[in-house]
């Protein structure tokens, strides 16, 4: 049977992708608004990647600042702090990478972490 919804198309599947690459709450949108009713490998494909980077990244996010929150406190080093500089321009690249994959429509997967991903979240 047909989904009856009128946003059922390829393109949608594609949307679901870039959506999905802004933020935790972009995902969400993209995966209840256009993947639920159109799950194309496409969608599938970058649902998961985006998934998996966004966790990723908040965990790095919350693990450095908590390390160079206690190595400040304790030594009075802000040298250490582009160390965070460096931990967030790398997420920024693997982001761009990963969104000029899903705008182009390719499964080209995210550097360190997409075909992680693809194991990882099988059952999305």
């Amino acid at each position: 049977m047909e989904p009856t919804s009128p946003f059922v198309n390829e393109s949608n599947g594609k949307m679901a992708g870039i959506i999905s690459y802004f933020s935790i709450i972009g995902w969400l949108i993209a995966y209840f608004a256009f993947y639920v009713n159109n799950r194309t490998s496409l969608a599938t494909y970058q649902m998961r990647q985006t998934l998996l980077f966004h966790i990723v990244s908040m965990v790095l996010r919350f693990v450095v600042a908590a390390i160079l929150g206690l190595v400040w406190l304790s030594t009075g080093m802000f040298s250490l702090y582009s160390l965070m500089n460096i931990v967030y321009l790398a997420l920024f690249i693997i982001w761009i990478i990963g969104l000029i994959g899903a705008i182009n429509g390719e499964k080209k997967a995210i550097p360190f972490i997409g075909d992680a991903a693809q194991s990882i979240f099988s059952g999305i």
